[in-house]
């Protein structure tokens, strides 16, 4: 009787557990459409509850349901699919809107602008149909020599045939290099003397040896800063980039993005972050990381700022551009260029940005402040400078793995690389939308066809056991992580071409890259990433699910809806 009495007893006691009430109520409960969690132990429920910016509970709507009250808004997906935020780690903010106000020369298939011609007729009707100045500087930005139907850049004569007044500048689609005219070169103090800057190039004609307006590397990102101080010149030219970095900030939104990264920030931009966070002006968290041969006398200042969100800021690190741009071919290679670019012998391999012994001392400076750093590594020379460098930091016992130390892009990366980095413990941040996009110019112009299989090598890092990420590099393209999942899992070129079947990966190992590996990179991982109770409820909406319609497709995806802390901040119309 007493065994019967206690098994009662127990019974009642389990069950009476299993259905207590919760005490704390969900202010939001969404549910009927599929949820998808990025939680290997879970990786889809039924519903979300959410109070105070946080998700109180995942799992089956019943469940679920027990954390609702009369008050609690209950938001039915109808059949739409629910994701964690999507994570940048590596765009440009402040770049983007630094050129909000330029002539738009994007070619296919975000822009028209396609050919030379096309670049000359869209600048003629922008200085037509806004009236300007004869005297007045302009800007383009976008243009792409690896699209346009001429492959190559522009020229100084070419822009002069639009206006030989107006100061012309265009900038390629990769930012690192910018074509000018001659009214443009005369205001920026470009003369037949001048001499390269360190780590960049001031274009001359093959032949005659004259200015051909072309400016690569740091002789462009120069020009640029010293053309930005000559027109802030207005009424309130502070109010207009704040103006402007809201816009951009509107655009990451619009594709889903709950953190946005600032990948190099310079200049003003700082500054111009700061003073968003101050006014309380950021609906998304933003990461920046500095240039740090810009700001390295700076560096003590920003020491006490590491890691450490305000008002939706942070300082996450610090950034080094390596070397340049494989569609730019600016890239620092071991092997020549297939085709080489106009006006450089067949052994041309683009150029490196740093001495070993400069990259040394600077990332040294970091590692023992426990700081990190995104490294820009695009040619497979970067590459192998980033990893002796951080090599010769970690036998020392200088670098950590706990870092988390980045190379950015890793484009023209070799086989041999993938164990390097995965014994670094250092990650591999993929922009993975050059297949798509420059696919078929890597092949036939840039790398040839077997390195060109090689780029962006999601899946060999995936069966090393690394992880990495994807990132989009806006503005070099819109922030548009969905064309990059699109890119990483088909691998497909403009033409159609499959470039390099082996690296391609599955839907859901696409997503992880822009959601929990995204957090684990920026050392977030236990706040964001993913849909877990105690975590951000930081959520986007997608009209078709991902791991369901075909992948051929993924790239039509629509964002509906972008929910930072269970607050809406962008909703499709």
């Amino acid at each position: 009787m007493k065994r019967i009495l206690y098994t009662l007893f127990l019974s009642v006691s389990i069950s009476s557990c299993h259905n207590k009430i919760p005490k704390e109520k969900a202010e939001i409960l969404y549910f009927g459409g599929p949820i998808i969690t990025m939680e290997d132990s879970l990786p889809q429920v039924e519903a979300v509850a959410v109070k105070d910016g946080k998700i109180l509970f995942a799992g089956t709507k019943s469940e679920a349901e027990r954390f609702s009250e009369p008050a609690t808004k209950m938001i039915n997906l109808n059949g739409k699919t629910l994701l964690p935020g999507f994570i940048d780690v590596h765009g440009h903010l402040t770049s983007r809107a630094g050129i909000m106000d330029a002539v738009d020369l994007s070619p296919d298939p975000y822009g028209t602008v396609n050919s030379i011609k096309d670049l000359q007729n869209t600048i003629k009707n922008y200085i037509k149909n806004n009236k300007i100045t004869g005297q007045q500087p302009i800007i383009g930005n976008g243009y792409d020599d690896a699209i346009m139907t001429e492959h190559r850049h522009p020229t100084k004569t070419e822009l002069d045939a639009i206006s030989k007044t107006n100061p012309i500048i265009v900038i390629h689609a990769s930012g690192h290099a910018s074509v000018a005219n001659s009214a443009m070169l005369q205001l920026l103090g470009i003369t037949e003397s001048s001499k390269d800057p360190e780590g960049g190039h001031i274009g001359r004609d093959k032949k005659t040896g004259k200015l051909n307006g072309k400016l690569e590397e740091n002789a462009s990102f120069t020009a640029l800063l010293t053309l930005t101080e000559k027109m802030n010149t207005g009424k309130d030219p502070q109010a207009h980039a704040m103006e402007n970095l809201m816009k951009a900030q509107d655009e990451w939104l619009s594709y889903g993005q709950t953190t946005i990264c600032d990948g190099r920030t310079m200049g003003e931009s700082v500054a111009l972050l700061e003073k968003a966070a101050s006014q309380h002006l950021f609906k998304a968290d933003v990461v920046y990381f500095p240039d740090y041969e810009y700001f390295k006398k700076d560096f003590n200042s920003f020491r006490p700022k590491y890691m450490k969100y305000e008002n939706r800021l942070k300082l996450a690190g610090f950034k080094f551009s390596d070397d340049g741009s494989p569609q730019g071919k600016t890239a620092w290679l071991t092997q020549p260029y297939l085709v080489p670019p106009e006006g450089q012998s067949k052994d041309y391999k683009g150029f490196p940005i740093f001495t070993d012994e400069t990259l040394y001392n600077d990332l040294k400076t970091l590692f023992q402040n426990h700081i990190t750093a995104q490294l820009h590594v695009n040619g497979d020379a970067a590459i192998d400078q980033a990893i002796r460098v951080i090599k010769r930091l970690k036998d020392e016992n200088i670098y950590h793995p706990e870092l988390r130390a980045t190379l950015i892009h890793v484009q023209n990366s070799r086989p041999d690389h993938i164990q390097k980095i995965k014994e670094l413990g250092i990650i591999p941040s993929y922009f993975s939308t050059h297949a798509y996009l420059w696919g078929d110019w890597h092949y036939s112009s840039v790398f040839g066809p077997e390195r060109a299989a090689f780029i962006s090598p999601a899946n060999s890092a995936l069966k090393t056991g690394i992880t990495f990420t994807i990132h989009h590099d806006a503005p070099v393209t819109p922030p548009d992580l969905i064309t990059a999942v699109y890119a990483a899992v088909n691998r497909k070129t403009r033409s159609g071409m499959i470039l390099g079947p082996n690296e391609r990966i599955t839907p859901m190992e696409a997503l992880k890259a822009i959601t929990i590996n995204g957090a684990y990179q920026l050392q977030e991982e236990n706040k964001k990433g993913s849909i877990k109770a105690g975590k951000m409820a930081d959520f986007v909406i997608l009209d078709q699910n991902p791991l369901t319609i075909s992948p051929e497709n993924l790239r039509n995806i629509k964002v509906l809806e972008t929910i930072k802390e269970g607050n809406s901040v962008y909703k499709r119309n």
